[in-house]
């Protein structure tokens, strides 16, 4: 059965070229579809996909854009982000900690149900 988006774990774990053509796939168009919408050529998104170029981090956004992707870019090391959160878990009490996961399992199940709700609408 397919689903309206792809699985962000999956498209997580792609590199620029697997992530247009899934994209792309996804979006129900072709090489030469594609390239019209972003004003290029079909050997261009074929060079971009096989992997043998890379396209502009501007012009990928135009790229998912054009297969009907929201695209938020977001650059941090992941380093930083993960020490910080490493100093906050521990900092935490016990409890504390345990309030905090449970608050995430929580959202977690929010988030889950609201899912479920909108595929059976």
């Amino acid at each position: 059965m397919a689903t309206d988006r792809p699985d962000r774990q999956v498209l997580s774990r792609l590199g620029a070229g697997a992530l247009i053509r899934e994209c792309r796939r996804h979006a129900g168009l072709s090489q030469a579809e594609l390239a019209a919408r972003l004003g290029t050529t079909q050997s261009a998104i074929s060079r971009w996909e096989r992997g043998h170029e890379s396209p502009r981090v501007d012009t990928l956004g135009r790229i998912l854009q054009a297969c009907g992707f929201e695209v938020d870019l977001t650059f941090r090391r992941h380093d930083d982000e993960d020490r910080s959160q490493i100093r906050h878990m521990l900092s935490l009490t016990p409890e504390e900690r345990l309030r905090h996961f449970t608050s995430a399992i929580n959202a977690y199940e929010v988030a889950r149900r609201a899912g479920e709700e909108r595929r059976i609408a």
